[in-house]
């Protein structure tokens, strides 16, 4: 969380610096975000791997995903403006044994994950920062590559996601755009004779443009 704030703290700066005119426009008054991301999913977690029926060696591990968001915002009130808005986030990874031989299997991973979001924005229409978070529902499915998916891989699980980040408006309409967010991930229903998913955190980083 100190490393998350240091973050927050100089994107905030950077933000404040590209608003500097007076008088500079107001924040939104919407926005459409487009991400690429990094999940980092987790490679060592016994229990994650039991869940689905895989050997952890089969956890593919990092991968590649996508967001996409869509925020509204009020007028502001003196430094602060309040965005209220939805985003939705899908990542993917692979896994291939090195050696066939081994007797592990490729597997697939895939999270898809959905909530409405509250925000706070500080800045201008030049460029702003923000903190947000969300409560919302996510899928997690991991299984053999070709298998059909499991009740585990299908269960919707309650997600609080958490985060902040920034967008410089390079013209008027289109800004890039920065997100570092962490998924708290709800442990997930046991299904005998295996556990349920154990209750995990992810920590995705996203960057792509921002529209106005």
């Amino acid at each position: 969380m100190r490393l998350l704030g240091t973050f927050v703290f100089l994107i905030a700066a950077l933000a404040s610096r590209a608003s500097a005119q007076d008088p500079p426009p107001r924040i939104g008054p919407f926005v459409v975000d487009v991400h690429m991301s990094i999940p980092g999913f987790p490679t060592d977690s016994q229990q994650l791997a039991e869940s689905h029926s895989l050997n952890p060696a089969e956890l593919p591990g990092r991968g590649l995903g996508a967001q996409a968001g869509v925020h509204f915002y009020l007028p502001p009130w003196g430094a602060l403006t309040l965005g209220l808005g939805g985003e939705v986030m899908i990542a993917r990874a692979t896994s291939t044994p090195a050696d066939p031989s081994s007797g592990l299997r490729s597997a697939e991973e895939r999270l898809v994950s959905a909530s409405p979001q509250l925000s706070l924005n500080f800045g201008s229409g030049h460029g702003w920062s923000y903190l947000s978070g969300g409560i919302g529902r996510s899928v997690w499915s991991i299984h053999p590559v070709g298998d059909e998916p499991s009740e585990a891989d299908v269960e919707p699980l309650l997600t609080i996601n958490y985060g902040g980040g920034a967008r410089w408006f390079i013209k008027k309409h289109v800004a890039f755009s920065l997100d570092v967010r962490f998924y708290e991930i709800k442990d997930g229903t046991p299904i005998p004779p295996v556990p349920g998913s154990p209750r995990t955190t992810l920590f995705i980083i996203a960057a792509g443009v921002s529209l106005k």
